[in-house]
Formats: C-alpha cells, structure tokens, sequence
C-alpha cells in the first residue's frame, strides 16, 4: 500500500479578491495558544465512475476551490506573529492554496474504506506541516485517487484560521460550486474581533486559574516525547444502552453518551497510564458558541466558535468514585457553557496572554464527531463514507479521543460506533483490558 504524489498544484483565486496587501485580525479564541497547531483530516469518496458528473475529481475540486477563494481568500494568506506573540493574517495579492495530486496503488474496499486504517499508510494521505510551515502555508489539501476509482480528500488547516465547523461550512461551499452553482449560498463572515473581541474593560467572572496553566515560552504540546499509539474500539448500542441505565438506576440521572461514555473512558484512559494518585488530570471538551453568545455569531462566521470546558480531579478521586459522580461533574460541566463564561474566557486571554497560557498537565481531549456534518460534503459524486481525523494535539492534550460513526460504505455494520484512542504505547495493553471489561459489561459499578 503505497501513495504516490505526482504533482503539486498552487490554485489561485479565479480572480483577485482584493487590490491591496493587508492585515486581518484574529479573535482571541483564533489566537489561544492550545491552538497553535494544524488539524487534519481525511474524507474518503467511493468511486466517480457511476455519476453523470466529470470523472477527474483533481479537475473539478481544483476549479471549484478556486472560485471559492475568492470568497474565503484569508486562505491564502500567512500568520504571523506581532510583537505581543500573537499570531495575525497577512494577505497579499497573487498567493495560493498548494493542492497535491496522488495515486494509490490499492482500493478502498482493502484499507476497509480508512474505517480502521494502517497509520503508516494513512499518514501518507494528508499533508502534515510543520509548525513554522504551517504558519506561512495555513491550508494545504491533497487528492489521493485510489485504484477502484474511488479517492479521498485530506486537509491540513492551521487552527487560528477555523475550527472544525468552519472548515467544513468551507469545504461545503467549495462542494456547491463543484456541483455546479453559480454562487455560494452562505456568504462568509470574517469580523474577528468584532464579534468576539474582549470587553472594555476586560472582567473574568470564571475562576480559570484553577484549571489553566501559565507556562510562559513553552508550548502546551512540547512536554512528552513518549511514544504514542492510536487504536480503535468499538462501542456496541446495547452494551452502551445497558451501561446507561445502571448509572441511571445508581445515580438517579439520566446522563448522555458523551457524558456517560467519556467518564469511563477518561478514568479507564488515567488507570491505564498510571497517573500518580495526588496529581490533577483534567477532562477537556469543547462547545459551540455561536449561538450561545449575545448577540449569536451570524451564520457565515467560520472562525473559531467554541470555547474548552474542563472537568478537573486528582486521579485517586478519578478511580475511586463511583463513575457517576464522575459523569455529573461533565454533566454539571456543561450549565456552565454561557454567553458570560465565553466573553470571560475572551477577557482572561485579553489580560494573561502574555504569561503563556495553557491547559497544563494531565489533559484528556474528547470530541464527539458523529454528529458533525463532516458527511455532507458532496463534489457531485455523493458524500464521504468515512471521515477520519488524523489530528495528534487537541485542547491542550496529546492524546486526544474520538468519538467516530462508522464507514457507511459498510453497510451491514451499522451496531454503534467507534472510539478512537490515542495514548502512550506502554499504556495500551491495560487500556484494552479496561475496554475489555467494558465491552463485557463488567462496568466496575458497585
């Protein structure tokens, strides 16, 4: 299973999105530190061959996304960092979006549609920039055509330029032009730090120092050189069902699966790694803002809409309380997702940025992609059937968990959904028997 690129092609807007060089301000969600990184993903496409529509998808998306910077040119821009270390966009006139093109000499139906893929092979399909590149070249793609005919499109995007939700409000209008539209339907807002600038003067309601670090000339990703390994598990709907309702009938609570799910995971994921008891660990979410804030964020804004949450505790009282106490305090964690808590998360990078602030040791980073909208994606040949982040470092944490659907090209495989892990290679074999317990229904309930 090799991939072979062959080319590498710097599309252009379709024509010039503005006459003069210039600077564009970044909000101070753009600009946290634990955002200082490049996340990536890969979205694979079964085969062209069956669609009315032109076959080379490299021509079409090329052509589509070059029409679509005309309208998100920040794209094409470089960060930079000012005199204060934060990072701004620089935008000058006759810059590109690099857009690889390569082969793979195998199908999708044998790397099971990148559902549970070798890392080695599927590293090979998403650029991976370093930090100072991925600077000076925030968005880079590659189009990996695959021998069945199918292919997958992977993305390496800078975060101060976008979360996850405004790559894929991007990527869809990019999928709108390539299916033929004349224009996009959701015109792009960028307006930084006018909707989500700090407040004069600046006022932090939320005690954040209990939980935030100030590390001043590190990174929040530059503590462990541990070796680490990803692995998928699978999470069947009945074993979760019945899990959830022995919490509920211990605890009197109905708790969702993120809630329920992550508690386990997150004491399973500490138990595993042999965290000593008197340390502080901490399990690291985030949530979308864009409603929540007031006035709500308008609907074309694709900056960065959401703010971390953090459920903290030493790791003794991570494994010795009942695991629903654990999944109240996510719970309870996420009432404290406010219009307040945001603009004082804004205020507290206002006022401390300079001290370097990071989440400090211990984190857990959980998303839950099942629910994301990364499916709707479509060039004119049908959506992803699988989409697979490849993304090491998230809010703050080096192994960072996802909570995944399953490929829809397998369609008798449709039970659940998957976890994909990241953790240090040492401590894998006790997470699998942690996991193990789980998928057995012994939940260590008391």
């Amino acid at each position: 299973m090799e991939v072979c690129a062959s080319e590498t092609a710097l599309v252009f807007p379709s024509r010039p999105p503005f006459e003069h060089d210039h600077v564009l301000p970044l909000s101070h969600l753009d600009t946290d530190r634990n955002l200082h990184v490049s996340f990536r993903y890969v979205r694979a496409y079964t085969s062209t061959a069956a669609s009315n529509h032109p076959s080379d998808p490299f021509r079409v998306i090329s052509a589509a996304l070059s029409d679509a910077l005309v309208y998100y040119y920040p794209f094409t821009g470089s960060l930079r960092r000012r005199s204060d270390d934060r990072l701004e966009l620089f935008c000058a006139a006759g810059k590109a979006v690099p857009f690889v093109r390569a082969a793979a000499d195998c199908s999708l139906e044998s790397v099971n549609y990148l559902d549970e893929p070798d890392r080695h092979f599927v590293e090979q399909l998403v650029p991976d920039p370093r930090p100072e590149e991925g600077l000076v070249t925030p968005f880079v793609l590659q189009l990996t055509v695959f021998a069945c005919g199918g292919y997958c499109l992977g993305a390496s995007i800078h975060h101060a330029m976008c979360d996850g939700l405004g790559a894929t409000q991007f990527f869809n209008a990019v999928a709108e032009l390539a299916r033929g539209a004349s224009r996009i339907s959701v015109e792009p807002v960028w307006e930084r730090g006018s909707f989500l600038g700090p407040r004069e003067p600046p006022r932090v309601e939320v005690p954040f120092e209990e939980v935030l670090c100030f590390e001043k000339g590190s990174s929040p990703y530059g503590k462990s050189s541990e070796a680490v390994a990803r692995e998928c598990f699978h999470v069947r709907d009945g074993c979760l069902d019945r899990y959830k309702a022995l919490l509920l009938e211990k605890s009197g609570v109905s708790f969702t699966t993120f809630e329920a799910l992550g508690a386990f995971l997150w004491r399973a994921r500490v138990k595993a790694s042999g965290v000593p008891c008197h340390e502080k660990v901490k399990f690291a979410y985030s949530i979308n803002i864009r409603k929540l804030v007031k006035p709500p964020l308008p609907l074309g804004y694709w900056g960065n809409g959401c703010v971390p949450m953090y459920v903290q505790l030493s790791a003794k009282e991570l494994i010795e309380n009942p695991i629903w106490e654990t999944a109240k305090l996510i719970k309870k964690s996420k009432s404290n997702a406010t219009d307040e808590y945001a603009r004082s998360f804004i205020d507290f990078q206002e006022l401390n940025y300079e001290k370097g602030i990071t989440a400090g040791k211990g984190v857990s980073g959980f998303t839950d992609w099942r629910h994301l909208g990364h499916s709707t994606v479509d060039f004119g040949w049908g959506g992803p059937v699988t989409v697979l982040p490849l993304s090491r470092h998230l809010l703050g944490s080096v192994e960072p968990c996802f909570f995944l659907p399953y490929s829809s090209a397998k369609a008798g495989n449709k039970d659940g959904f998957k976890v994909l892990i990241t953790l240090p290679e040492n401590a894998l074999h006790a997470f699998r028997q942690e996991m193990e317990k789980f998928t057995n229904e012994q939940f260590g309930l008391p």
